[in-house]
């Protein structure tokens, strides 16, 4: 379904190309048709937003939504109807986490299935690999995955096992011959060395999954990643929510040799740091785990020189039971964030006061993303031709998170009672409004989003 009939937003302050101006868009058929100049007349409906920001709308490739199979953790529904409230007009599930896991062409269409009449945003599916998945990797791609995942650790789940170098080494080419990416959960625990004790203090988590098992994990990835860049593929590696700031440089250096090894942050390691992180507070906890402020500055530090590529939510809910929210078992508890709606004014919040503007966030949020997940061709820009997904965003306002504002599932998140800058005041999907001033508006009208071959390959 597509907005049919033609008309204009204005405002004086526009995303546009990577910069900031004056400017009215035209929307026909849920796609922009033309920018024009801020003062031209139209003989359409025309909508005059003054100072506030028309930007992208934010593209979250890192979504957990857990269906088919897990609803009672979250859901296509609630999930992005999360996602709506908070600007994200498009996300990209992750192949975990559901049941059956998304590692067959078979789990792919049962997700497809499970999602008719939910999808309040677009949606795009990442697919897994795991030990016994490879012989069918080659046709999910064909099926339109947009990449594929593995765990170098155990996933949390045991239907999602983890893959050692050799899997690696086997997937490799399967996804460089279609030119997707690999994601990698990397950490790699030390299995000679005894388990580390965890009790209700935060430090004793932190302790649990030190840096070193995130920088070694990298390091054998960038290896491999060379490896078969010598043996004449072309792999595109991506670290999913980096957390250690100490493989920023063999990142960079990769980068610099050559090798497509890209990476991405997530809220909760640029706004949270280990030190304020309270004892037996299992909201808190995800994995990699949230490390200490001098750790926070220095991945803020990656953003700025381009070494990180984009932030994106990695929202990975749970029932409250199994975050053990009463109890405060951080070894127990489930890991993972529920931060899908506030994304974007978490991370405003903060760069605001690091010397980015808003423009930055729009690009490490919006078309950075969207271009790294195959979508650059018509989401994360405002641009003639594209998606008509807009926000319309008021970069000065404030608010507190609060449960009774919450969309997702369960109306759990550390930041309950923080206070945040930045208000999405509505959120446009392909011409139509989707959300507005606190509420859902219309029909879900997502769509989900498969990487269309043709026949190409």
């Amino acid at each position: 379904m597509e907005a049919k009939t033609t008309f204009a937003l204005r405002s004086r302050r526009v995303i546009l190309d990577e910069r900031e101006q004056e400017a009215t868009i035209i929307i026909d058929q849920g796609r922009i048709a033309k920018v024009i100049g801020f003062n031209e007349k139209l003989n359409c409906n025309t909508t005059d937003l003054g100072e506030k920001v028309i930007m992208p709308g934010v593209v979250d490739t890192h979504v957990h939504i857990n269906e088919p199979g897990r609803t009672e953790w979250e859901g296509f529904d609630t999930a992005t109807q999360a996602a709506a409230a908070g600007g994200i007009t498009t996300v990209v599930d992750m192949p975990l986490n559901c049941t059956p896991v998304t590692t067959s062409v078979d789990a792919l269409h049962q997700k497809l299935n499970s999602l008719k009449n939910q999808l309040w945003v677009d949606c795009g599916f990442w697919g897994g690999v795991v030990p016994d998945s490879l012989d069918d990797l080659e046709a999910l791609c064909l099926a339109g995955v947009l990449g594929a995942k593995s765990f170098t650790i155990h996933s949390g789940i045991d239907d999602f096992p983890q893959v050692g170098p050799e899997e690696i080494r086997a997937a490799i080419p399967i996804l460089s011959k279609y030119e997707l990416p690999y994601l990698i959960h990397a950490e790699l625990d030390k299995l000679n060395t005894p388990a580390a004790k965890i009790d209700r203090t935060y430090q004793s988590f932190l302790e649990s999954r030190p840096r070193e098992w995130e920088n070694d994990a990298i390091d054998l990835i960038i290896t491999l990643a060379k490896e078969a860049k010598n043996n004449g593929h072309k792999p595109r590696m991506h670290i999913v929510h980096l957390s250690s700031a100490d493989a920023l440089e063999a990142i960079k250096t990769a980068q610099k040799e050559g090798i497509m090894v890209t990476a991405e942050t997530c809220p909760h390691y640029l706004t949270l740091w280990a030190e304020s992180c309270p004892d037996g507070e299992t909201l808190f906890k995800c994995c990699p785990p949230i490390r200490e402020d001098s750790n926070r500055s220095k991945l803020w530090d990656g953003i700025r020189q381009n070494v990180v590529d984009f932030i994106v939510s990695d929202h990975s809910p749970c029932t409250p039971e199994l975050k053990h929210i009463h109890t405060g078992d951080l070894d127990a508890a489930w890991g993972g964030i529920s931060s899908l709606q506030f994304s974007l004014p978490l991370i405003w919040t903060e760069a605001r006061t690091r010397g980015l503007g808003i423009v930055d966030v729009s690009s490490l949020m919006s078309s950075r993303p969207a271009k790294f997940a195959g979508l650059g061709a018509k989401k994360g820009r405002i641009a003639e031709g594209y998606d008509a997904d807009l926000i319309i965003f008021d970069d000065e306002a404030s608010f507190d998170i609060k449960p009774n504002i919450i969309k997702h599932r369960h109306k759990i998140t550390p930041y309950t009672g923080k206070k945040v800058h930045g208000v999405v005041e509505a959120t446009i999907l392909r011409g139509h409004k989707i959300y507005n001033d606190g509420d859902i508006c219309g029909e879900p009208i997502g769509q989900p989003l498969l990487k269309d071959w043709g026949n190409n390959k």
